[in-house]
């Protein structure tokens, strides 16, 4: 019945049929439409593969960089134009109007601008060289940054287009007196100063003062990221540098140029008055300051460093770049202290410890001489139960770190001192006494030496004067921790300042507290039998210590700071910019030790709305985080993380410059 429907159907009215044929001619017919049919499939299935491919890379794309937008990635004229055109994102002012204010034949600016060059080539930062008039007519449009080193003369026409291009959302990097001077050289004074910065000019440095001036560095900011705590600058004097007072919330203050040690006046007071570097908001744009030249950073290979991981730092936040920093601290504090009695003079005041005895979170070593561990051997093998004894040890004289007269002792010198006084401690007490303190404060590498080959791991001195956090030395490849003098122990306080009064002393002791906690690094309560310890004195201590207790700062022994830092620096930190929607963080513990209840800050450096944490592997622990609107900075709380593992992470969040 097929056959003849096929024939009636298919049949030619004036042919005849070819009956012999008819077999050959149904398969053809079969075969054509059966073609027909397997063309539409695969249409309909190539379709379908090339959606489901499509949405498979997408997906592919998401789970690596976030969420994306189609027509982000599409291969659009824009799209195709923006990857083959990067723009310029910065533009590096030569002031003209500055260099002709100059006494003649001055290279002043071209030698600046030249070491800023310097610096932007070495971080492969793309740059256009502007002039005043550029900026004049209006170019600043095209830039995300303008840096203005030493332009101490702008014209009234700059100083508008600058601060448009500030409210506007530009950034602006600027050093010294900017603006001060009109450019026919007459004086123009702070105005601009003061509004653009929200700074008060203090004063400016005489070279006449000093050849060089150290320079304080605050922690934990954005622009500090990388840098030690409290780390000190050399700054030469001869480009005059810059003392500011932050007037305005909306302005940071990131230094400052007290020096303590040297300096008499009220600390605080004279923090606030001495600011060296700034950073802050104008309009909806961003500014960074400093009081100082680039080219006035003086001093050795290490201080090179840490300044140019400031000035990485400082642009990274102009240019709305992420940066991520390890606190310090443990969570929740911003500083930290330890109480470390000396027995000197007067040992018998020793026993004045005990009234002390409430203050339990301020269990420390002990720190005395190889005399006195004789003189008091009963006492001293008693609080060795419970307190670390320390050895003051004679390793030769020097009256500074740039003393080239005096010299400490030879190698072999030092080891016959300290082994001595170890082996004889050791015998006394009952115990391995593994910390010493130079009895001039200064030690060098053959210090170090002997420590590392007789398993002592703490050292107290002043020669470390260059941050308000220990220092990690390895040696032999051991650990040693080498603490600095961070504060005005009790031989300043009573003997150099001549404060006999109790309000004063507490006073003097108070702004010391306060300094570190400002800067965020480690106090030191050091006082002596001689001193502080008498019992005369012993009220004013209770006070001091109980001041400590009321503050948000982490009082402990020095063998819980070594252990904290020992573990501190075993942790390793990096962060990977994947979209504008997605950070990448990896935080690896490659030590041997467990870590505990530390705090990571990312800082977004941008606006941004709905942050959340995850991971791209399978099981990894998401720890408790915050972030904060008005800093824009990301907190971390992880509670653990163990020996040899590592945690990768992502951060998601949508921009808020995107929001409809």
């Amino acid at each position: 019945m097929a056959l003849k429907f096929w024939k009636r159907k298919k049949k030619p009215e004036n042919k005849p049929v070819n009956v012999d044929n008819t077999e050959e001619q149904f398969d053809e017919e079969n075969k054509i439409k059966g073609l027909r049919v397997n063309l539409l499939i695969i249409i309909f299935g190539g379709v379908a593969l090339l959606v489901a491919g499509i949405m498979f890379y997408l997906l592919i794309i998401q789970g690596a960089f976030g969420r994306i937008e189609i027509d982000e990635i599409a291969p659009t004229e824009k799209n195709i134009k923006a990857a083959l055109e990067e723009r310029t994102q910065v533009a590096l002012l030569y002031s003209g109007f500055t260099e002709n204010i100059l006494p003649e034949g001055s290279t002043w600016i071209s030698d600046i601008v030249s070491t800023w060059e310097n610096f932007l080539n070495s971080h492969k930062v793309k740059y256009d060289l502007i002039t005043d008039l550029d900026i004049e007519v209006g170019v600043l449009s095209k830039y995300k940054l303008l840096i203005a080193p030493g332009a101490k003369a702008i014209s009234d026409r700059e100083k508008v287009q600058i601060r448009k291009f500030l409210k506007k959302g530009g950034s602006l990097f600027a050093t010294t007196g900017i603006a001060t001077f009109s450019p026919d050289g007459k004086w123009d004074g702070w105005n601009f100063f003061t509004e653009v910065f929200g700074l008060k000019f203090t004063k400016e440095i005489d070279p006449e003062e000093g050849t060089r001036r150290i320079h304080t560095i605050r922690g934990n900011l954005p622009i500090t990221a990388g840098v030690p705590t409290g780390y000190t600058l050399n700054i030469a004097t001869w480009d005059r540098p810059i003392y500011a007072e932050v007037l305005e919330p909306r302005t940071i203050q990131a230094s400052y140029w007290y020096d303590f040690r040297h300096e008499r006046g009220l600390v605080l007071e004279n923090i606030q008055k001495s600011a060296g570097i700034a950073y802050g908001t104008y309009g909806k744009g961003r500014f960074v300051w400093y009081g100082f030249e680039l080219n006035s950073v003086i001093g050795g290979q290490e201080d090179y460093i840490y300044f140019d991981r400031l000035f990485t730092s400082s642009l990274n936040w102009l240019l709305y770049r992420p940066t991520v920093q390890f606190i310090d601290w443990p969570s929740p504090y911003v500083a930290a202290a330890i109480f470390v009695p000396v027995i000197d003079k007067e040992p018998q005041n020793f026993k004045n410890l005990s009234a002390l005895s409430s203050f339990t979170d301020f269990t420390s070593s002990i720190f005395t001489s190889v005399d006195n561990v004789n003189l008091l051997k009963k006492q001293l093998r008693n609080v060795s139960q419970t307190r670390d004894i320390g050895l003051i040890v004679d390793l030769g004289y020097k009256e500074s770190l740039l003393d080239t007269t005096n010299k400490l002792s030879s190698l072999d010198e030092q080891r016959a001192v300290i082994l001595n006084a170890k082996n004889l401690a050791d015998s006394v007490l009952g115990t391995k006494v593994t910390k010493i303190m130079p009895l001039y404060g200064f030690f060098d590498k053959s210090t170090l030496q002997v420590m590392s080959q007789n398993d002592m791991d703490v050292i107290f001195a002043d020669s470390l004067i260059d941050r308000l956090v220990p220092k990690t030395e390895i040696y032999g490849g051991k650990k040693i921790l080498v603490i600095s003098n961070t504060s005005r122990d009790d031989y300043v306080i009573l003997r150099d300042f001549h404060l006999k009064e109790p309000e004063f002393q507490e006073y003097t002791y108070y702004e010391d507290i306060d300094r570190i906690k400002f800067t965020g690094g480690l106090y030191i309560l050091k006082i002596h039998t001689d001193g502080q310890l008498r019992a005369e004195n012993i009220a004013v201590l209770k006070k001091v210590l109980k001041y400590l207790q009321e503050k948000n700062i982490w009082v402990t022994s020095i063998d819980g700071l070594k252990d904290w830092w020992f573990r501190k620096h075993g942790v390793e930190i990096r962060l990977d910019v994947r979209s504008k929607r997605r950070l990448a963080v990896e935080i690896s513990n490659p030590s041997d030790d467990d870590m505990y209840n530390f705090v990571v800050k990312i800082f977004i450096n941008k606006p941004v709305y709905n942050v959340k944490l995850s991971s791209d592997i399978i099981n990894t622990k998401i720890d408790e985080y915050k972030y904060d609107n008005k800093t824009q900075i990301l907190y971390l709380y992880v509670d653990k993380l163990e020996s040899h593992d590592t945690r990768s992470l992502l951060v998601d969040y949508e921009n808020i410059n995107e929001k409809k």
